[in-house]
């Protein structure tokens, strides 16, 4: 039995309107469906390219809090929240963060990631206690939300604000009013969609492409990368090990062998090897290098006066 909703909000969002270029979508082929997704999909990456400036903005605020000692929080709903968790998720395994850094919050919990939790996204007190649960003066929150209105995110939002946080709102409404004390808006403008208000569509695209990109850029400011390569691995087993030699082979040009030693002589630490290898110092001196400049390869290089390639 479906429930009816205690009360009935308009939307007025790109995302909600009817796409005039696929009226016709039932009435296509299986590859002229597909055709019709996939040239909507297209002008996603365009969409985001314009709210860069936005999202720089969210990563250095993000990148203050890591390095302050604070954390950044994902607050989501829906198909918003699950993307913002996939992307916490995925930050240990890749760059070896401590779990707490990145903390998701979605609406109605875990059970709402596999199935939808009735009203848990209209509920902002629901959204404030998470908050007031979790979030730090000196954190940085950013809440995800299509509509650009949904009440778990701004209630969050707001109480992440008075609990001294810095907070920014991914919105597929460029039309909402800005959230106050909202200090960074992201309002990508990807159009009506495929299917009208299925935002899982290019609104969502557009959610995942700018989470991959802030978390990522988040993670080079803070020191996880040389180069374009993932250097804050430890070798807990063979395949990483062998991933982690052809990474120094990659960043140094030096043998696998020199390389594998040198990964030894450094307990597995592939930074303090990287540093090892590239300034001709000890481990120990490169280990030191390195906690001098809170893990940067680069800046523990320059402290060692060696150019970073």
């Amino acid at each position: 039995m479906m429930t009816v909703p205690r009360q009935v909000v308009h939307v007025d969002s790109p995302t909600e309107q009817r796409n005039p270029r696929t009226e016709d979508i039932d009435l296509m082929s299986t590859i002229g469906i597909l055709g019709m997704i996939n040239a909507e999909d297209r002008r996603v990456p365009a969409a985001v390219h314009a709210v860069l400036p936005q999202v720089a903005r969210a990563v250095d605020y993000a990148a203050e809090a890591l390095r302050n000692g604070r954390r950044v929080h994902y607050v989501g709903a829906g198909t918003s929240g699950r993307l913002a968790t996939l992307d916490a998720a995925e930050l240990v395994p890749t760059f070896n963060v401590p779990k707490d850094w990145f903390v998701a919050h979605h609406a109605g919990g875990e059970k709402a990631l596999r199935q939808a939790v009735e009203n848990a996204e209209d509920d902002a007190k629901a959204g404030a206690a998470e908050m007031t649960a979790s979030v730090e003066s000196g954190d940085f929150v950013l809440g995800l939300t299509a509509s650009g209105r949904t009440p778990f995110v701004l209630g969050a939002l707001a109480a992440a604000s008075r609990r001294g946080a810095r907070t920014g709102l991914v919105s597929g409404n460029p039309n909402a009013v800005r959230p106050q004390g909202v200090d960074v808006l992201i309002a990508v403008d990807t159009g009506p969609e495929a299917i009208a208000g299925s935002t899982r569509m290019k609104a969502g695209t557009a959610q995942k492409m700018i989470l991959t990109a802030f978390s990522t850029a988040t993670m080079i400011k803070m020191g996880r990368t040389y180069s374009n390569l993932m250097v804050s691995m430890r070798a807990t087993n063979a395949k990483l090990r062998g991933r982690m030699v052809r990474i120094l082979r990659e960043a140094t040009g030096m043998s696998a062998q020199d390389c594998s030693d040198a990964l030894t002589e450094s307990g597995g630490e592939l930074k303090v090897a990287l540093v090892h290898l590239l300034s001709g110092v000890d481990v120990a001196h490169a280990a030191a290098a390195l906690e001098a400049n809170n893990g940067h390869v680069r800046d523990a290089l320059n402290t060692l006066h060696i150019r970073a390639s």
